[in-house]
This record gives structure tokens, C-alpha cells and sequence, in this order.
């Protein structure tokens, strides 16, 4: 159960002020960037276009996951960048996030499947949300991933 109360919201890159996208990007950094040991283009152009969604404790970044909207009717939407602060570990930030992200790619595109890039040894986490490996262990950037796929909420 999570112990802790948050907001969310879900702001485009446009929408975000310049110290709530700066905190967003940091934390990114930080993460994926320095803790990970991976050096890669962390600002890869594809934010412009995405939903970003945070959760928040009064005004403090704990968690956001990054929205892409589906490219062709039928495509899937995506979820990446999954991520939670450090200092907010330990508190099942990463089930909320998930389910929030999930809750949006739904309302906002019930017919179409969520797709998400895996770190592989996070494969039995996203599994119990419904997603199925979709291909097989390949290195993205150092780390071994795995695509998976949630099917639709409304089938077209």
C-alpha cells in the first residue's frame, strides 16, 4: 500500500514551467544518466511531442513517466522513461506511476495497446501490470531491454 499521499498531473512539454521541466529533466539525469552509468541522449527530441506525467507531494517531483501518442490509428501509445526519484524509493512510487500511466494511455486511447522498452530485470514488474514481453533480450544503450505490450482497453 503506498504510504504516502501525492497529486498527479499530465502536462505537455509546452504546458510544464521552466523549474517544473528542469526538476523533470534532472531527475532523469540523474537517474538513467549518472546512477545507470549511461551515457546516452537522454534529451532524445521525442518530449516535445509526449504527455508528461508526474507525481507530486506538495510541489516536490517523486515520480513521472513520459506518454507518446500512437503514430498510426492502430499503432500503440507508449509509456517510457519511467521513473522515481531516489530519495522516494521504497514506497511503491513505481506501482502508482504505473497505474496512472496506464489509467492515461486508456482515457486517452482506450482502443489502441500500450508499448513499453523494459529493462529486462524489470520484466516481472511490468508483467503484473498486464504487459507481455513482445520480443526477445537486446541491449539498448548497455543494458539489456525487452519490448513489451499491454493489449487495449477497448479493442477497435
Amino acid at each position: 500500500m503506498l504510504s504516502m499521499a501525492y497529486t498527479t498531473d499530465l502536462k505537455s512539454v509546452d504546458d510544464l514551467l521552466a523549474r517544473e521541466l528542469y526538476d523533470l529533466l534532472k531527475m532523469r539525469v540523474d537517474v538513467f544518466v549518472v546512477e545507470q552509468n549511461c551515457a546516452y541522449p537522454e534529451l532524445d527530441g521525442k518530449d516535445i511531442d509526449a504527455l508528461h506525467l508526474r507525481l507530486l507531494e506538495s510541489g516536490e517531483l517523486l515520480a513521472s513517466a513520459r506518454i507518446l501518442k500512437p503514430h498510426e490509428p492502430h499503432d500503440p501509445s507508449k509509456i517510457g522513461r519511467v521513473v522515481v526519484s531516489p530519495a522516494h524509493r521504497g514506497k511503491r512510487l513505481g506501482d502508482a506511476l504505473m497505474s496512472e500511466a496506464i489509467s492515461a494511455c486508456e482515457r486517452l486511447y482506450p482502443a489502441n495497446p500500450i508499448a513499453l522498452s523494459a529493462q529486462a530485470h524489470l520484466r516481472r514488474f511490468y508483467e503484473a501490470f498486464g504487459f507481455v514481453g513482445t520480443s526477445a533480450e537486446y541491449l539498448e544503450d548497455g543494458i539489456p531491454h525487452i519490448d513489451m505490450v499491454r493489449q487495449a482497453a477497448r479493442p477497435a
